[in-house]
């Protein structure tokens, strides 16, 4: 299993993930153009100190990452037809998550294997990218039997 996040634009939150994906032991896939600057200084900045217990792929856009992408890529979206607690994960799943400003573009949208939403109370937007990536995780791992011991 693998987070992908699309264009992300908050390099605060990419060192989020990256840091749940280390303690988890899965690999991040950034498919550019990002909102911030790459760079060790970056990273030192948003606090991703675990960036280096990571396996990062960054990819120079989406037709380079849909190229090799090796599982079904499931997308985190606000207007999936599939609520989390509904949602059958795979060992070989790619959580897909869009950047903060804009999601993912339709075709993105649509070329998902399976598109999954966190049900949340009337009235909300959505949720953080970092918050949604661990809850959609935390529920791929129960289902496959990937947590830690």
């Amino acid at each position: 299993m693998r987070i992908a996040l699309y264009e992300p634009d908050i390099a605060g939150n990419v060192g989020t993930i990256l840091r749940l994906a280390a303690c988890m032991g899965l690999g991040v896939d950034l498919i550019e153009p990002m909102g911030f600057p790459w760079s060790d200084r970056a990273l030192a900045r948003a606090g991703m100190d675990y960036a280096g217990a990571v396996a990062v792929t960054r990819h120079a856009d989406w037709a380079a990452f849909i190229a090799q992408a090796p599982g079904r890529i499931v997308l985190a979206t606000t207007t999936g037809a599939i609520p989390l607690p509904e949602a059958t994960f795979r060992t070989d799943d790619i959580l897909l998550f869009g950047s903060e400003g804009a999601g993912v573009p339709i075709t993105v949208h649509d070329r998902a294997d399976m598109r999954v939403r966190v049900p949340m109370q009337p009235g909300f937007r959505s949720l953080n990218v970092a918050v949604s990536a661990a809850m959609m995780l935390g529920e791929a791992l129960r289902q496959t039997g990937g947590w830690a011991e």
